[in-house]
Parts: C-alpha cells; structure tokens; sequence
C-alpha cells in the first residue's frame, strides 16, 4: 500500500503558493487511538530557528486543533485536482459529529506514528515547535480583522519543524 519515497526537505518540489492556495492541504493529527484532519488553505514553509519549518494557522473552534495539540507531531498532505472535492468535504463537515475520514474514503496510514493519507502526493510529516494564538493588538493591518475575524475567532499559529518527505512514486 505504501508507494511514497522519502525525500531530503530540501528537495522538496512545488510551488508553496500553488500548493497551499490552489491545491489545499490536510493538516492531520492523532489523540488517542482516533485520527482526524481539516483542509486547510493558509500557511507557509521556510527556516525556523534553523529548521526546515511549516507554519499552519487553525481556528480555535475547529475540532482538528484538539488533535494537533494534544499531540507532538502532525502531517500535512497534498493532493492532486482528481481529489479537491473531497478536501471541501473534509474542511467543512467536521469529526467531532460524523465520522468524515471514513465517509471522505480516504485511507488512513501511518509514518513513524504520524498519520496520513495513502492517497496523497505529497506527505510532510512535523514535529510541533511553537504554537501562539493571534492577538488582535498585534494586527498591524487593522483591516485584516474585520475582513477575516468578524466573530474575533482568531487563528492559532502553528510552527512545526518538517522532520521528513514523502512523495508518490
């Protein structure tokens, strides 16, 4: 079932803005036994306190941030257009009231205790660094709040150190 080679992170291909952006990601974690994930469309990757880094951001209500702070590690996993439908279930329905993974028919697997999905392209499996709520004193563009904070739900930054890669064969 595992057709993924690990590459070096600096090896990785792509564009982050196209994968990010256009392609989406599924940032997925694990608590106790049960795996859950969320389309996410926000983010970046660069050098962080000398680590190759991914930077996500999660609202505080959504029910994947339970798993990512539980747990030490997490991935995220690119997809190619074949699945984009799937990524809009998975970043609206959420697991806390259905069992979205199972009916999204994608297959959980497992990387050194790291979940992902089988079906994806391209794995980054992290390692959590840092983790800070946006505060709205710290928004230097004022307009940035009102045009994506109107219920002042304001993201929780995540940094992770990307600790491997995986790409389809």
């Amino acid at each position: 079932m595992n057709n993924f080679v690990e590459l070096p992170v600096t090896k990785l291909e792509g564009n982050p803005f196209h994968m990010i952006g256009d392609e989406w990601m599924l940032i997925t974690a694990e608590k106790e036994g049960k795996v859950n994930t969320m389309t996410a469309s926000w983010g970046g990757f660069g050098i962080m306190w000398g680590k190759n880094a991914a930077f996500i951001a999660i609202r505080p209500q959504r029910y994947t941030r339970e798993f990512v702070d539980f747990a030490d590690t997490l991935s995220l996993s690119f997809y190619d257009n074949s699945l984009h439908k799937v990524l809009g279930y998975l970043g609206t329905a959420s697991g806390r009231h259905e069992d979205k993974i199972a009916k999204s028919g994608l297959t959980v697997a497992h990387e050194d205790g790291i979940p992902y999905f089988a079906e994806a392209k391209t794995v980054l499996l992290c390692k959590k660094l840092f983790a800070q709520q946006f505060d709205e004193n710290n928004f230097i563009e004022k307009e940035t709040i009102e045009s994506c904070y109107p219920n002042k739900d304001y993201h929780i930054l995540y940094i992770s150190e990307i600790l491997k890669v995986l790409v389809k064969e």
